[in-house]
């Protein structure tokens, strides 16, 4: 598990700036700071002890300097940081301590590496303090304690932040996903308004058209605004829908044809396979159906097919009838299970989206959606989906012309 770099970093690499450094601003007053805090308690810490000298001096003045490279190179400048700190302390007496540097160097590197590496820099770094702080020589509690429970309060705060930072780039991305998602809501209720207004008008014009064919002219400016709307209403559909596809992978195989009533048959073997007894019964005299209202009848048998082999039990069985009426097509699919069948209560309609789904599809054409436990016993599933008989020669026409 890795921690996400902070500070202005982008995908966990550090962005140059237009100088060609490799370091920001904040990188650099992070380093001169926490030098300079080193620094000064170095000349205080030898000002005590009496141990002041040169190259402990020096050392402590270049220590700051690897943490310019903290964010890009967490592990070497923690290694660096290192180093310089046991010179330090090697150089002469000093009081014990845990440097502002080490902790920032620490603090970097168990914010962006995993847990084994934070680990075993927190033994490491508290290891050296410890031995070089006394001297090779036994070190007092004071010193023993100190240095563990600083690098484990350092690593465990960048651990922390690490994690909060996550969070942070996740949430931001659920509220990217969530803005992306409303603004397709949007488009899609553009959408229907452009089909809804201009279909209207495409089809009052052609009513118009027909009821007027003794007028040339009147049939012509009807048949005019009837072209004009509908060459208007695809270039807006394309200009949306273009939106709305953006950034989609192109499909690798053309799609296959949407199913629909016809489908059904094949739908009923399919839930037979799969150990649910089903039987198709078919009233009425079958006819053509529009393609989404097809789409529609099939998905509900297979929703609810689906969720009595769930519910259901093993010794059910289920029936689906699909009735034509002049005005209608209606859905029914029962089973005779003991186990709530198709969802009923929690499982169908406060946990599960299916009926959800199915009573959207079914408002969507203007229709009507019962489903609950059946008075015989078992589940059962009602849908009545309005037809009328333009649709029915809509979509006879359209078989005709696809069939061609």
């Amino acid at each position: 598990m890795r921690g996400h770099r902070g500070d202005g970093d982008t995908g966990g690499q550090l962005r140059r700036r237009p100088d060609g450094l490799p370091w920001s601003r904040n990188d650099a007053m992070v380093a001169v700071g926490a030098g300079l805090l080193d620094l000064i308690g170095y000349l205080l810490s030898t000002a005590v002890t009496g141990g002041s000298n040169v190259p402990g001096f020096l050392l402590a003045l270049l220590s700051g300097l690897p943490l310019l490279f903290r964010r890009t190179h967490p592990l070497p400048t923690y290694a660096a940081v290192l180093v310089l700190q046991v010179g330090v302390n090697l150089a002469g007496p000093v009081a014990i301590h845990f440097g502002a540097v080490l902790m920032v160097a620490l603090f970097s590197l168990a914010r962006q590496s995993r847990i084994r590496v934070t680990a075993a820099a927190v033994v490491v770094t508290s290891a050296l303090t410890v031995v070089t702080q006394s001297h090779f020589r036994t070190p007092t509690w004071d010193a023993v304690i100190a240095a563990p429970a600083s690098a484990l309060l350092v690593a465990g705060a960048a651990l922390v932040v690490a994690r909060w930072q996550r969070e942070v780039a996740a949430n931001r991305r659920l509220l990217a996903d969530r803005a992306v998602a409303d603004e397709r809501r949007r488009i899609a209720r553009e959408l229907h308004d452009i089909v809804a207004h201009h279909i209207t008008t495409m089809q009052l014009m052609a009513g118009g058209a027909r009821a007027n064919l003794a007028d040339p002219e009147v049939v012509r400016d009807a048949l005019v605004t009837l072209e004009s709307s509908g060459r208007l209403a695809l270039r807006e559909m394309r200009q949306l829908l273009d939106v709305l596809r953006a950034g989609d992978e192109p499909d690798a195989v053309p799609p296959a044809p949407q199913p629909g009533a016809d489908d059904l048959a094949r739908l009923v073997d399919d839930s037979r396979l799969a150990g649910l007894p089903t039987e198709l019964a078919v009233h009425g005299a079958p006819r053509r159906l529009p393609p989404t209202l097809g789409l529609t009848v099939y998905r509900i048998v297979q929703e609810a097919l689906t969720n009595a082999r769930k519910y259901a039990g093993p010794a059910a069985r289920a029936t689906v009838r699909l009735t034509y009426r002049p005005d209608a097509v209606l859905v029914s699919v029962r089973d005779d299970g003991a186990g709530g069948g198709t969802g009923g209560g929690s499982a169908g309609e406060s946990g599960g989206h299916g009926l959800i789904g199915m009573r959207e599809r079914v408002s969507l054409h203007g229709g009507a959606l019962n489903c609950g436990p059946h008075p015989d016993g078992g589940f059962a599933v009602l849908a009545e989906l309005p037809l009328t008989a333009d649709e029915t020669a809509e979509a006879e026409l359209q078989h005709g012309e696809v069939s061609a």
